[in-house]
């Protein structure tokens, strides 16, 4: 698809505009027509073929994304390694799953290739989230490009980054500093219909909720049946097992999170909890019953929203020639 196509915008003109009231007006679709006009082709050739012969990379790659904004902004600081006299976003806990850094570089290396010191790190990682759900069978958008890389990356700011157990009123807390509101929470919730999670991850939810340390004790809000099957697959200790998110079609990026979630079989205690409030709860349910073509309306304009939180631009910033360090 090329880069012409991928500029048809599944997001309304007046939802767009509405957007970017609070984008830097530095940031544009289609940024490197005159600097790199092939850079969104590039992207999306190397997406096609790193997905098809990994195709489980698509949610990292888009976690990824959604890590990077969270902390710092999206400045692809994430990516950045640790040096001798500071520990990196990617070596702290909550990023210590993170996959897909080798890719990013490649696709990089390629820009670099066809454009050099033009693309922006930021910019990748934003892409290829994009192009991740569309290649899962999900939306596509337009990415406002133009960001500039950080070069300051901590492992402790990562406490910033929503976790698993989190219960709604600290999840609104964490977006609401970032610009983004109860329906961005609950709408980029639904991006957990593809990927999978580590054991390690929900294992208090199956054996020790409350500290009993016995098999009872279980999280009363997670369906039985499914606390059985997940059991199955996960010892209490086990922390290299994977299960899928979306059980059935983790690959494949729908609304069926949200039939999940109704149905008390969502993997998080953070997916839990959209029911514990009448706005979130009422989105669920309704997208558990189908309009998921609203969901992917719903789903690229949060991205977009996203996508620009606390981003850097003109001289902010600079352009890595390679992700993983500073330019020197």
């Amino acid at each position: 698809m090329g880069s012409k196509t991928l500029q048809m915008l599944i997001v309304p003109l007046a939802s767009m505009l509405l957007l970017l009231g609070s984008t830097s007006a530095q940031l544009s679709v289609g940024y490197y027509s005159k600097t790199c006009p092939n850079a969104e082709d590039i992207v999306r050739k190397e997406m096609i073929q790193i997905l098809a012969k990994a195709p489980s990379l698509a949610a990292p790659f888009l976690r990824m994304h959604f890590h990077d904004c969270f902390v710092r902004g999206c400045d692809g600081s994430v990516l950045l390694d640790s040096t001798s006299g500071t520990k990196a976003e990617k070596d702290a806990k909550p990023n210590l799953t993170l996959r897909g850094f080798g890719s990013v570089e490649r696709v990089k290396a390629k820009l670099e290739k066809a454009c050099p010191n033009t693309v922006s790190c930021a910019d990748v990682l934003a892409l290829m989230a994009r192009d991740s759900v569309w290649l899962s069978k999900g939306p596509t958008w337009p990415v406002w490009l133009g960001r500039k890389d950080g070069r300051i990356s901590i492992a402790n700011e990562t406490k910033q980054l929503p976790p698993p157990k989190a219960n709604l009123t600290q999840l609104i807390q964490m977006f609401g500093v970032k610009g983004l509101d109860l329906k961005d929470l609950v709408v980029l919730s639904g991006g957990h219909t593809i990927g999978t999670a580590h054991c390690s991850s929900i294992s208090d939810r199956l054996y020790n909720f409350t500290g009993l340390d016995n098999l009872s004790d279980v999280d009363p809000f997670l369906d039985m049946k499914y606390i059985t099957k997940l059991r199955s697959k996960c010892s209490p200790t086990d922390t290299k097992t994977l299960i899928e998110m979306d059980p059935g079609s983790f690959k494949t990026f729908d609304n069926s999170y949200y039939k999940l979630v109704a149905k008390r079989r969502s993997a998080f205690h953070s997916d839990w909890a959209l029911l514990t409030n009448s706005f979130t709860r009422d989105y669920v349910l309704k997208h558990a019953n189908g309009f998921e073509s609203e969901f992917f309306q719903d789903f690229a304009d949060s991205m977009i929203k996203m996508g620009n939180v606390d981003v850097l631009t003109g001289s902010q910033g600079e352009i890595r020639k390679t992700c993983s360090v500073v330019n020197y």
